[in-house]
């Protein structure tokens, strides 16, 4: 078994476990005693896989950005999750638990959202089987992320402001697991990261994994090779970056990099940068890094990218950073702005301001002439228009 695969007890090396009140256990030992077997059946396997080809729209392309590239110097691959139905690599996991959630008997799901993408891909699939639906998200990320408020509620689902603490993503997860307490037996909850109590990361990895999946046989075809010479994606909580990682995990020569918000700045007190900033504790389930107090309270994390503002970070992408299987770097919001710019203005792609982080750190790389690198180009730009043409001017 792979050291980067979570264990029979829900950890990564040092991370993980399920660290939840009483009441929450049934719901979260349900889950763990099912969910392999299920979403190993074959009638899963089968219905999931449709759904990804006809109503997702997937795979999706493996773009060889050709003006990027000679910047760069390099090879340069985007893979597209921006073209996925709803625009972002997160209906990958919110299909696979509407499925989940369906075989388990469950009739109600919530979800939290920061930049609203994860929320509009929970009202999406919910809307698709006819369950009812409940989002929690921060008051702060309702006002920024209008448009995908307005998805989700012209799909059905309800909107419930979380007005407490930082009124961002941390305060949402808290209202989404408040919520769940209180409905055990009915509701699911569909976490959008490979954050929250096992086997929560092990379960979203595992269908985020279709990204770097389709990419060996993509790659292959382009290259004649499967692994690419860098993997790079962004991290809040991390799904998008485990589902970009996880077919390499294994091939030691793919270096992964992952590219946490740097907000203002590391050291400036606003940032989201928990590689750097943060300390082994426990944070919505799990035992992980994230960024804390000396005397344990959860610090309040800032990033202009609302799907990267959030104080911790995945148990595999924390065994990852202490291993140093993957290399762990930030950019600040006015590097990822510039390089939002710079693709749009290079390939004619807007990418979400999440992804443009990744993108950023092609700018503090060196590469060799034939290198093959691949950045996840994990959503798409339109909920972001307002913040571009408020940081440039427009």
């Amino acid at each position: 078994m792979s050291k980067y695969q979570v264990n029979d007890n829900g950890y990564y090396g040092d991370f993980g476990g399920a660290y939840i009140p009483e009441m929450l256990y049934p719901n979260v030992e349900e889950l763990r005693q099912q969910y392999l077997a299920i979403i190993q059946s074959a009638g899963f396997q089968e219905e999931f896989d449709q759904l990804l080809r006809d109503y997702v729209g997937r795979p999706s392309p493996l773009y060889l950005a050709e003006r990027l590239s000679d910047r760069y110097g390099a090879n340069v691959f985007l893979k597209r999750e921006d073209l996925n139905h709803t625009g972002a690599h997160k209906i990958n996991n919110t299909i696979g638990q509407i499925l989940l959630a369906e075989r388990l008997g469950k009739k109600r799901i919530i979800a939290e959202t920061g930049a609203g993408q994860h929320g509009v891909a929970t009202a999406t699939v919910c809307a698709l089987k006819g369950l009812q639906c409940v989002v929690y998200m921060g008051a702060i990320d309702i006002q920024r992320q209008a448009p995908n408020v307005a998805r989700m509620k012209m799909m059905g689902a309800e909107v419930v402001a979380a007005t407490s603490g930082s009124k961002t993503l941390k305060d949402a997860t808290n209202e989404a697991m408040r919520d769940w307490i209180n409905n055990p037996v009915d509701t699911h909850y569909i976490i959008g990261s490979v954050v929250g109590p096992h086997p929560y990361p092990d379960m979203v990895a595992r269908f985020q994994s279709v990204i770097s999946a389709e990419t060996r046989k993509q790659l292959l075809e382009k290259t004649g090779r499967e692994t690419p010479d860098y993997a790079i994606a962004c991290v809040g909580g991390g799904s998008n970056a485990a589902g970009m990682f996880y077919h390499f995990l294994d091939s030691p020569e793919v270096k992964l990099v992952a590219v946490e918000a740097a907000g203002k700045g590391v050291e400036s007190g606003e940032s989201a940068a928990t590689t750097v900033l943060g300390r082994e504790g426990v944070l919505h389930g799990s035992r992980s890094l994230l960024m804390q107090t000396d005397d344990g309270q959860v610090v309040e994390p800032y990033s202009i990218s609302a799907g990267l503002d959030y104080p911790g970070i995945g148990p595999l992408h924390a065994w990852l950073h202490k291993t140093k299987r993957a290399t762990y770097a930030s950019a600040t919001d006015d590097d990822a702005m510039q390089a939002g710019l710079l693709l749009t203005q290079l390939e004619g792609i807007i990418p979400a301001i999440e992804s443009a982080h990744a993108l950023a750190q092609l700018e503090k790389m060196t590469f060799a002439a034939n290198d093959n690198v691949v950045v996840c180009l994990s959503g798409r730009g339109d909920k972001d228009l307002d913040n571009y043409m408020k940081y440039f001017g427009f």
